[in-house]
């Protein structure tokens, strides 16, 4: 979502050239409309520019598996599955995100039957996933944006309830910011649970890296310092460009950035000398 907010062919076209000029080698989908997106065209784009992909989605109030709800959670498993497979057809390993809940906020904390919903959804597709060799990330998010795990404690606790092998914590630094009191403890925590999986790497303010409030040289060591060698991807958000449903979902207000090339570049650098110290 740095290049578009929708993904007609000109729109991923546009994302991936971008992205592989560049020097990105993965992209990640955006799936939030499993129903209308158009997967051979995004195949054939993948392999004219050489880019793997990876999937993200947050569900909505239509398809919360942390419902109460038998047929909003079942509307929930429905989205998902179509989602997974979109993966699969665009020869993805991981589908990650807000996949065990919905990408917003509550008006109080998780029932027990919720959270049970959301623990047998996400076993349910990860049995699922794991048919196609896929992975399953769970994106904590910060107390605004999920009631069901905010920090990486509480996911490697969900981890362990679900019982799956193929479901992996998704990390995310600008939830990590705001609700984690130690880049270094998190990282090593859920490495040494064998469950480090997928990495967001975004800024305090959603903007261009190195210029708002979080620590840097501790999150990138922290990497480095578990030799974490798995997929990192860069995430900003600006009013600019933006999916139309996300804009009240993420609270994005004001416009952070207009030179989205100019953005990604210096992410890239900005990545790869924090990743290689």
């Amino acid at each position: 979502m740095v290049w578009t907010g929708s993904w007609s062919e000109a729109d991923a076209r546009h994302a991936m050239e971008n992205s592989a000029n560049i020097g990105y080698d993965l992209i990640e989908l955006a799936l939030i409309d499993p129903d209308i997106f158009d997967v051979p065209m995004t195949s054939r784009l993948l392999a004219e520019y050489g880019l793997k992909a990876t999937g993200s989605l947050g569900l909505d109030d239509a398809t919360d598996v942390s419902s109460e709800d038998p047929d909003i959670v079942a509307a929930g498993r429905a989205r998902l599955a179509k989602a997974l497979n979109i993966v699969r057809d665009t020869g993805g390993s991981i589908l990650c995100g807000v996949i065990f809940g919905k990408l917003g906020k509550y008006n109080g904390p998780a029932t027990e039957r919720g959270r049970a919903n959301s623990e047998e959804t996400i076993a349910w597709l990860a049995d699922k996933a794991a048919e196609s060799d896929i992975k399953l990330g769970l994106e904590f998010c910060n107390r605004y944006e999920t009631n069901i795990i905010n920090t990486t404690a509480e996911t490697l606790a969900m981890i362990e309830r679900v019982g799956r092998d193929n479901v992996v914590a998704h990390l995310d630094t600008y939830h990590m910011n705001i609700e984690e009191h130690s880049f270094t403890e998190a990282i090593q925590a859920a490495s040494a649970a064998g469950k480090l999986g997928y990495v967001h790497i975004g800024e305090s303010h959603r903007g261009y890296l190195g210029t708002g409030s979080i620590n840097w040289t501790e999150f990138f060591g922290a990497l480095r310092g578990v030799n974490y060698d798995g997929i990192v991807t860069f995430e900003s958000f600006s009013s600019r460009v933006l999916h139309p449903t996300l804009s009240n979902s993420l609270a994005i207000w004001r416009n952070l950035w207009d030179d989205n090339v100019d953005l990604a570049t210096k992410a890239l650098a900005f990545a790869k000398a924090g990743l290689e110290g």
